[in-house]
């Protein structure tokens, strides 16, 4: 017999309920396992959010649907942004052991960037029209979703201030943790606006590139969210008051973000798909990534007429056409070198931290995880 079930509930996995923490073990930090820590904090809540659509009568099968898409859209991603906040508390708090409220509290706003990142992930693979994401196709592509996925989207979101409101009222921090989450999703927003309105697919105009705009495109759509708001959050967890603490992991968590993201304009040409999880998109959907520009930057009179004529196109023959100017301009050892460059330089950078709130390890954790990375 044929089972009519549309597919987005028939792949559907059940809830698994973990008590309520109770906050009264205290972890030694050098004998925790930080990722089943992390990992622990998901299903409590994610049974917060279900048992709170209960009490609000919506029908089952909206909250099935909701759990599906909750599933579907924050996991599965490599947790480094999550997994941050937790670890950046314990190199600021220097050895003295956590408590369990603070692990979970730590992992709970970890899990909040993991579902701000699946509110940006959802809407950008509907806005770049993208087939795939971190393995499986993207969630509007699923059958059944369509442009629910824009609901499904904002509901993602919303769901970071159900968490803070639930977990963190009472704290003195709170306003500066709501604070941190709206002025981190305004500036990655103003991020992906420079980004949509200086590369539309529908209007390939190399002009309008540059060096600078995609700086920052990537400070903006990446930097912030991806590395200073896992930091910032356990500095507020921490106690840190001082802004000149603020600025100064600012000040390196940028630069680190942009690297990071050149990186990924550099995988996303020449990585293993099976690898970073996506087929990359970035010259079909006429990005204004590092490698385009590097390019435009050096190219002869002909080669610049190749790429005007093929950039931003989906025919594979003219996504070949480019990629061979990057061959002969010599883009990914250009790009080899800037590792090297921005290696050194952050390094540096670094290597100056002497706020006596901070510690180097907050950010050499960061380079550790990200130098010469293939996913």
């Amino acid at each position: 017999m044929t089972d009519n079930t549309p597919l987005l509930f028939r792949t559907r996995k059940p809830v698994v309920i973990n008590p309520t923490p109770s906050y009264s073990k205290v972890y030694d930090p050098t004998m925790s396992n930080p990722i089943k820590e992390f990992m622990d904090v998901f299903p409590v809540i994610a049974e917060e959010l279900l048992a709170h659509l209960r009490s609000l009568n919506i029908p089952q099968n909206a909250i099935e649907w909701f759990d599906r898409s909750m599933r579907y859209n924050v996991l599965g991603g490599k947790m480094n942004r999550g997994l941050t906040v937790a670890e950046t508390l314990r190199i600021l708090k220097r050895g003295e052991p956590l408590s369990e409220e603070e692990i979970f509290k730590a992992n709970l706003l970890g899990w909040c960037i993991e579902w701000l990142q699946a509110f940006f992930l959802v809407s950008d693979d509907i806005m770049d029209d993208s087939k795939t994401r971190r393995g499986q196709p993207c969630w509007f592509r699923v059958e059944g979703v369509g442009n629910i996925a824009i609901n499904d989207a904002f509901i993602l979101e919303s769901a970071i201030y159900f968490f803070l409101k639930k977990h963190f009222r009472k704290d003195s921090y709170y306003v500066d943790l709501i604070e941190l989450f709206h002025e981190t999703t305004y500036q990655t927003e103003l991020g992906q606006l420079l980004d949509l309105i200086t590369a539309p697919e529908d209007n390939v105009d190399l002009n309008k590139f540059s060096i600078e705009k995609h700086s920052f495109i990537v400070i903006y759509k990446t930097a912030y969210y991806s590395f200073y708001l896992p930091v910032a959050l356990a500095m507020h967890m921490a106690g840190v008051k001082d802004e000149a603490a603020f600025k100064q992991a600012e000040a390196i968590l940028l630069p680190l973000g942009e690297y990071f993201q050149v990186q990924d304009d550099y995988l996303d040409c020449y990585g293993n798909p099976e690898t970073i999880g996506k087929i990359g998109t970035d010259i079909e959907d006429n990005k204004c990534s590092w490698l385009i520009n590097q390019a435009l930057d050096i190219a002869s009179a002909e080669q610049r007429k190749i790429l005007d004529e093929n950039y931003g196109k989906r025919n594979e023959a003219n996504v070949k056409a480019v990629k061979e100017v990057y061959v002969e301009l010599g883009i990914e050892g250009r790009f080899k070198a800037y590792e090297e460059e921005s290696y050194v330089r952050i390094n540096a950078l670094i290597e100056k931290v002497d706020h006596p709130l901070l510690s180097q390890d907050v950010f050499t954790s960061f380079m550790k995880r990200i130098y010469k990375r293939t996913k």
